[in-house]
């Protein structure tokens, strides 16, 4: 039953992606899904709790647990490898879908629809951001306790700045895939303006 339950999150968020919210009826889905439409009511009573499903699925619920793993003696170190989880998992589902023209301008324009529909949902969304704000501060803080980074700089701003790396992902590049190693590396250039010097034991590969 729950692998049932995650065919419908996984063939309906394709259908999604590719159409958008409003262009999607439960026709469209019960082609996509190949289901009967009492099967499809058995698992979700309307449309709309569908889609808060797939969006709490693939969006919030992978970046709750990339947070919740992380120690209470965070470093940035620590936060590049949660956040670069977090959009491994993003990357890995989208892979699952059998369209593979979906990229991250499909990806936002969903976003936007549901966080415009579901104020909860946006609510979510915003905790799990402060979260992670959060967490980028004391991460901050502890490498520069630690000697490894300036103490000159505005956490603050160096904390906002580290939230956006993810945010300012431009699709437009020509690729119709998404390619989170822009990420990876973004965030190891970034984290390197902030060393009073190199040391030894810093690593830039976050894929470990």
């Amino acid at each position: 039953m729950k692998d049932r339950r995650e065919y419908i999150l996984r063939k309906a968020m394709e259908v999604y992606a590719l159409k958008g919210f409003s262009n999607v009826s439960i026709t469209d889905l019960q082609f996509a899904l190949d289901i009967g439409r009492g099967t499809l009511y058995y698992y979700f009573k309307d449309q709309d709790e569908l889609f808060y499903a797939c969006m709490e699925r693939y969006f919030l619920e992978p970046k709750q647990h990339a947070l919740n793993a992380v120690p209470e003696e965070v470093s940035i170190d620590i936060m590049i490898r949660a956040m670069l989880t977090y959009l491994k998992s993003l990357e890995e589902a989208l892979l699952t879908f059998d369209v593979k023209s979906i990229n991250t301008s499909n990806v936002n324009n969903l976003m936007f629809t549901a966080y415009s529909k579901f104020p909860a949902l946006h609510r979510k969304a915003q905790r799990l951001a402060l979260k992670e704000l959060e967490l980028w501060r004391k991460a901050i803080y502890h490498d520069q306790r630690a000697g490894l980074v300036r103490r000159d700089i505005d956490r603050e701003q160096i904390a906002l700045m580290f939230t956006h790396i993810k945010d300012s992902y431009d699709s437009g590049l020509g690729q119709t895939q998404m390619d989170f190693s822009l990420l990876q590396k973004t965030y190891s250039e970034f984290h390197k303006l902030l060393l009073i010097t190199e040391k030894n034991h810093f690593s830039n590969d976050y894929s470990k």
